[in-house]
């Protein structure tokens, strides 16, 4: 996959998936709605200020006849019902609208039934014009200092998404600030131990290499110049960070400094959640609703 194109038409070739929007009474929400329903990719339901609603949409030209309106005005209730509308089958991706992410997250926790197995962590895609395919990035908003076994499950988390876009078989560097095991930086060790694991079949479904610098990890030529033939080295599918500070800075360095494009979900969930930010750029809502829509497995089904 090169590009957030080669989705969308996977995404259409898959058909609509049902959405649910906690207080979709915000245009830049409504306007990544309506694309993504005009390119055949959702439709669903909108919980929030009914009458707000109709009117931004008629402003934008959403059309309203896929969508369900539910009159909710108070945020910690609408978020509740955008949750119920999930746990009753009736839609497959959550979404926040005009809530804040704690409230949304603090509704859908409270439902067993939407809670996985797994961690939750944040899953981010990446088009890059310096780089020769879609890059996948966890955990850069969710897990603060992940353990080992907290990684490993971002890991897999980061894999089912990378499966649900046709990588069938990803290549995942777990990222630090040297090439070998360092007893003095945790983070290598964390590395060299999860590749074990990758080894021993205990994290599978993936090719695993580590410790890497970003450079090896996503650059042919500065692998080979440390010497570096591990088949990740160079051509990553996917990155794991050490923590949320360094994750969180590549990540707003590829969307600001690298003119990157990109996608965000919330995953480990029976449902990806989609949970845009207000200085999300428009095409990045809607490329994490063409991710969500993916990475639907079917209904009640976990990412």
């Amino acid at each position: 996959m090169k590009d957030f194109k080669a989705l969308v038409k996977l995404a259409q070739k898959r058909g609509p998936k049902r959405i649910s929007v906690a207080i979709a009474h915000d245009e830049d929400v409504l306007l990544a709605i309506k694309e993504a329903h005009d390119l055949g990719i959702i439709e669903g339901i909108l919980v929030g200020d009914e009458q707000m609603i109709r009117e931004l949409s008629r402003r934008i030209g959403l059309s309203l006849k896929r969508f369900t309106i539910i009159n909710e005005h108070d945020l910690i209730r609408g978020s509740e019902i955008a949750v119920d509308e999930i746990v009753k089958g009736n839609a497959d991706i959550l979404m926040k609208g005009l809530v804040d992410t704690s409230i949304l997250l603090k509704a859908m926790l409270k439902r067993s039934e939407l809670r996985g197995d797994t961690l939750l962590s944040h899953v981010a895609v990446f088009e890059i014009p310096t780089y020769h395919k879609l890059l996948i990035m966890s955990d850069a908003a969710m897990v603060i200092a992940p353990t080992l076994e907290q990684k490993v499950a971002i890991i897999n988390n980061s894999v089912a998404v990378a499966r649900s876009l046709s990588i069938e078989m990803p290549k995942v560097a777990i990222l630090s600030a040297k090439e070998k095991v360092y007893e003095k930086m945790p983070s290598t060790v964390d590395a060299g131990k999860l590749v074990e694991m990758g080894e021993r079949g205990e994290i599978q479904n993936c090719i695993l290499g580590g410790p890497f610098a970003l450079d090896n990890a996503i650059s042919k030529k500065a692998a080979a110049h440390k010497g570096i033939s591990h088949p990740v080295a160079g051509d990553a599918d996917i990155l794991i960070v050490p923590q949320i500070e360094s994750g969180n800075i590549l990540y707003k360095a590829l969307n600001f400094l690298a003119n990157a494009t990109s996608a965000g979900l919330i995953v480990g969930a029976k449902v990806p959640i989609v949970l845009t930010s207000r200085a999300d750029q428009p095409i990045s809502k809607l490329n994490s609703i063409v991710l969500a829509a993916l990475s639907v497995k079917g209904k009640g089904t976990k990412v």
